[in-house]
């Protein structure tokens, strides 16, 4: 017999359907599209709305074919950046971090330390590279174990959308 509830909290826990929270403004939908098909032009795969270990909820995880992890997170307005500063969190859990944002946002405001995209809904532009801080072994593996649990989940709920929910 399966425990459905703790089948539901496994899901909820690897965040399978959270690509999107419902609480993204139009705006930053837009951008996280931009952003997900330059990456994937680059031919990095992408997950969005990836949990950390940290609690954190990273915007956009691109996984490079050589196995680089970078994270963009999305900014949407100047107010959006100034009022969140759990972008820092992110460091620890990404070769390489960026900032998306709209090409008429002030991007001066960003850390020079950090990449910079310019982003709309077709596209992203690359203006700056991050300073890359390279993930240690064991890190790398837990975040390459994070991104592929929740790819699988998410394809598997695609593809079956009744799984691991019945009641």
């Amino acid at each position: 017999m399966v425990n459905h509830s703790s089948s539901r909290k496994l899901l909820e826990d690897s965040d399978p359907v959270m690509a999107s929270d419902r609480r993204q403004s139009a705006i930053a939908a837009e951008i996280q599209r931009g952003v997900c098909r330059a990456l994937r032009a680059l031919g990095h795969s992408v997950v969005t709305e990836l949990s950390l270990s940290n609690s954190r909820r990273a915007d956009v995880v691109g996984l490079s074919p050589g196995g680089d992890i970078w994270i963009v997170e999305i900014k949407s307005c100047l107010l959006d950046f100034q009022t969140d500063g759990k972008w820092t969190e992110y460091r620890p859990h990404c070769d390489r971090l960026y900032f998306a944002v709209s090409p008429n946002f002030p991007s001066e405001v960003i850390p020079n330390d950090a990449g910079l995209m310019l982003a709309d809904r077709y596209g992203a532009h690359l203006v700056r590279e991050p300073v890359e801080e390279r993930l240690g072994a064991a890190r790398r593996k837990a975040m390459m174990l994070c991104f592929a649990r929740a790819a699988a989940l998410r394809l598997q709920l695609h593809l079956d959308p009744g799984c691991g929910f019945e009641i």
